[in-house]
């Protein structure tokens, strides 16, 4: 990654780590799960608003932690609104390949997730840290076990 890239990215990371989008707990919301990274004490929960068809209405989040985990749950809630169940699941499992695996591109996500995945990219540097990938993923942990009926979701 060229370093003008790599500035950016960081740029856009601070942003979202200290201007979260969505860091609040929605009245509507009829699923939630915490999560927790037991390695640097990040802590989020996840707060989702689905109607009957399993698509999600409204995302949103509270917690604490380090300006990753905090971007990429303030990130989440932005990608995900609109999205089903499923594609939920398939963008996190995409987003999960484009920050553990090295030479994962776009094209070998999903179609439907390569235009969430653009934005999201910006945290696909944590690979080059691989205790870093947890805080990345934190919140997309959480949000699965929202999906599952809550409970208690760990990087672990």
């Amino acid at each position: 990654m060229d370093e003008m890239l790599r500035d950016l990215y960081q740029e856009v990371i601070l942003d979202h780590g200290k201007h979260p989008r969505n860091l609040r707990h929605p009245e509507g919301a009829n699923r939630q799960a915490r999560g927790y990274n037991p390695l640097c004490g990040d802590q989020v929960t996840i707060y989702l608003e689905t109607d009957a068809d399993g698509c999600i209405l409204d995302v949103a989040f509270e917690g604490k932690g380090c300006a990753i985990s905090i971007a990429s749950a303030s990130l989440m809630t932005e990608v995900l609104c609109g999205k089903t169940e499923a594609e939920a699941r398939r963008l996190f499992d995409d987003f999960h390949r484009l920050c553990t695996e090295d030479g994962f591109t776009l094209d070998q996500a999903a179609a439907e997730d390569r235009k969430a995945l653009e934005r999201l990219q910006v945290l696909s540097g944590v690979r080059e840290f691989p205790v870093r990938v947890k805080c990345a993923t934190l919140a997309w942990h959480a949000m699965t076990s929202a999906l599952d009926g809550g409970g208690d979701a760990t990087t672990e």
